[in-house]
């Protein structure tokens, strides 16, 4: 295939391949048992392999390192990307057929248990996506630097492998922060009961994935705060599939401001919304901030954002606002209908963006339905999503798109 002899020239690649290869001798030399030993002295197991992929260790506990691999296969009509514009509605006779992702994971700890790390890698871009070292000795203060998704919204930070829907809301576009480089503290602090709060707090580049330096003095500023009302944390994963027999709840306000070249921020970095072309440094000041909810109990799973979002153009001194929103809830039906297969979960979404807020009447709408069979969790699972987009503008008639989309995930 092209990404694998693409692949094959980057020095990347040849890493990865030498890890690997390195895992495998280094575990079946591990595994060997001096033939001067008594039978009954125990094997110890080097090699591994468990939900979070192969796991190879030392006998101490000390290292360890995880080897996964994730594929996204994905078919869609009459197209895969989220409409932006009135044209993007016009064309209606695409049909797509693509390895949309193709993930090589390594993670895990070096000298202590307490001392993480983890690289993700898209091979069929050639991207590093994530590289990043975490201190997790205490639970209530943790340190992680490097390059990785911002926990600004609960949307995207989720992994693409562990959503309901085939892919993020068209809220994702406007308002991510995507991956930055910078340094984090976070943590739990746990009062007992309804005093259970997360925190998020960090300092970044503010330039987006692949960027190693800052256009100027400015950095981007990032704080999240969430409470765990019912005393527990609902995890950054899709759906109940543990049917919990304990419901558990959060409520999380987040915030960040930067001033940089972009208005928007991607896994291909750093860019700019419609109608903001401007690439001059510190041209634009951005605040935003977003109200979130996520409730789980049973089977059934609820999350929400709100946003909003600021975009000062400081060379023409223009000054634009955006809004918007997004619900989403599934369901494991097999808990109230007898006839409802165990494997198949239910999901709806609804999101509404508007790119400009003093012109109210300019909306973009998202409708969704999807089905998920689970074979293995959301390690191996097959998606379906019919999706209903509406786009209407002051200036041309409203108009709209009817998407369907097939995707075979696989993680191992």
């Amino acid at each position: 295939m092209n990404w694998i002899l693409m692949e094959r020239r980057s020095p990347w690649h040849k890493l990865l391949l030498c890890l690997i290869c390195t895992m495998v001798v280094y575990s079946t030399s591990a595994q060997e048992v001096d033939s001067t030993k008594t039978d009954t002295k125990k094997k110890e197991t080097f090699l591994n392999h468990t939900s979070n992929g192969f796991i190879l260790k030392t006998e101490d506990g000390k290292y360890e390192m995880q080897i996964a691999a994730r594929l996204q296969l994905r078919f869609a009509v009459p197209d895969d990307q989220d409409p932006i514009t009135f044209a993007d509605f016009l064309n209606q006779d695409q049909r797509v057929f693509k390895i949309n992702r193709a993930r090589l994971k390594i993670g895990g700890h070096a000298y202590q248990p307490w001392l993480k790390y983890y690289f993700e890698y898209e091979l069929s871009r050639s991207i590093l996506l994530d590289y990043r070292v975490m201190i997790e000795k205490w639970p209530w203060m943790k340190f992680k630097a490097g390059q990785w998704k911002i926990e600004y919204t609960r949307e995207r930070f989720i992994s693409s492998g562990n959503q309901q829907m085939v892919d993020r809301s068209i809220l994702n576009r406007k308002f991510t922060v995507d991956r930055q480089q910078g340094v984090e503290v976070y943590g739990n602090l746990d009062g007992g009961g309804i005093a259970n709060f997360n925190y998020w707090v960090a300092i970044l580049t503010g330039m987006g994935r692949g960027t190693t330096q800052n256009d100027d003095s400015k950095m981007m500023y990032f704080g999240r705060f969430q409470w765990n009302f019912l005393g527990r944390e609902v995890p950054f994963s899709g759906g109940d599939l543990n049917i919990s027999q304990k419901p558990a709840g959060i409520i999380a306000v987040a915030a960040v401001t930067n001033t940089s070249p972009y208005t928007r921020f991607s896994t291909a970095g750093g860019g700019n919304l419609i109608g903001f072309e401007g690439t001059n440094d510190s041209q634009y000041t951005v605040n935003q901030f977003q109200i979130e909810t996520a409730f789980i109990y049973k089977g059934f799973s609820w999350a929400s954002e709100f946003h909003r979002k600021n975009i000062y153009d400081n060379f023409d001194e223009i000054e634009t606002d955006l809004g918007g929103f997004y619900v989403s809830a599934g369901y494991l039906a097999h808990q109230a209908l007898e006839f409802w297969p165990e494997p198949l979960e239910i999901a709806l979404r609804y999101a509404v963006v508007n790119p400009d807020l003093n012109f109210s009447s300019n909306k973009q709408r998202e409708a969704a339905v999807a089905f998920n069979w689970f074979f293995a969790g959301h390690k191996n699972k097959l998606t379906t999503e019919l999706t209903r987009f509406t786009f209407q503008d002051k200036e041309l008639p409203q108009d709209n798109e009817l998407r369907f989309r097939l995707q075979l995930d696989i993680s191992f």
